[in-house]
């Protein structure tokens, strides 16, 4: 019989220190598989066939249905004009797919009908509505049309006639027929000429401009309210020539007449 210090079958007594710690546990994880199938060509083709469909009635919606024709048009930024006058120049295609309006064609067509359209912005506003947003030409100047007057943009284009001149605006006498500048220049650069030369004035004095008179390209004479007249000569340093005036003026209050055609040696006359 074993006595008491005898260690018992199958354990081991420690010799010294503290008994050791037992190791954790493992655990085991399952792994889940996952398998991708690439798509079979039954569910391709039903893919292909849905999108043919969709785009299909895209088209149906855009050009063959009633939901979206034109029923609309709208004129904005008018000022002589009238709205109604440019929508009856458009001449929109009224109930045909909104889609299919050519938008570069109609505006060349407003601008051709109407010369005093400078610009035309031609919009689609669905689901019905062609938007037409104008900027109109601005007279600078006035031609004498017989008993009518030629309107004079700042391009130097004639665009409109009207029966009344518009407050304001100078008048422009065109003597060059026998000149050669008319042959050299032509009647259209000499207008712009004028025009560049009224826009170049003195702001203080172009309120009494009454009348650009163009003899030559190098003869430009203006005509102020109060009888006094420049002679500008031709429209090269228009700025240079505007600074000089203004200080003649200031400096010959009773002058009658002054020349800046050669801005370095200016001249008054008739104080």
């Amino acid at each position: 019989m074993a006595g008491p210090t005898t260690a018992r079958r199958g354990e081991q007594k420690s010799t010294s220190g503290p008994p050791s710690a037992a190791p954790p546990p493992r655990r085991r994880f399952g792994w889940v598989r996952l398998r991708v199938r690439a798509p079979g060509r039954r569910s391709l083709i039903i893919t292909l066939v849905g999108a043919a469909l969709l785009g299909a009635f895209g088209v149906w919606v855009l050009f063959a249905s009633n939901w979206l024709r034109v029923e609309r048009v709208r004129a904005t930024g008018t000022a002589v004009l009238t709205p109604a006058q440019v929508v009856a120049a458009a001449h929109a295609p009224m109930n045909a797919p909104l889609a299919s309006v050519d938008t570069e064609a109609l505006a060349h067509r407003l601008r051709a009908r109407l010369p005093r359209i400078k610009t035309v912005e031609v919009e689609r506003s669905w689901p019905n509505t062609i938007g037409l947003k104008v900027t109109e030409r601005k007279p600078e100047l006035l031609m004498r049309a017989g008993k009518k007057f030629a309107e004079v943009d700042v391009e130097g284009l004639r665009f409109a006639t009207v029966a009344a001149a518009p407050r304001g605006v100078p008048l422009l006498e065109m003597t060059a027929s026998d000149s050669p500048s008319l042959h050299q220049f032509g009647t259209d650069r000499l207008r712009r000429a004028a025009v560049e030369v009224a826009g170049d004035l003195p702001a203080a004095l172009r309120k009494d401009l009454r009348k650009v008179r163009v003899r030559s390209y190098d003869a430009v004479t203006l005509e102020l309210a109060d009888g006094r007249t420049v002679a500008w000569g031709s429209s090269e340093q228009g700025a240079e020539k505007a600074k000089v005036l203004a200080a003649l003026v200031k400096a010959a209050r009773d002058a009658r007449h002054f020349d800046v055609s050669v801005p370095s040696a200016p001249a008054v006359s008739g104080s």
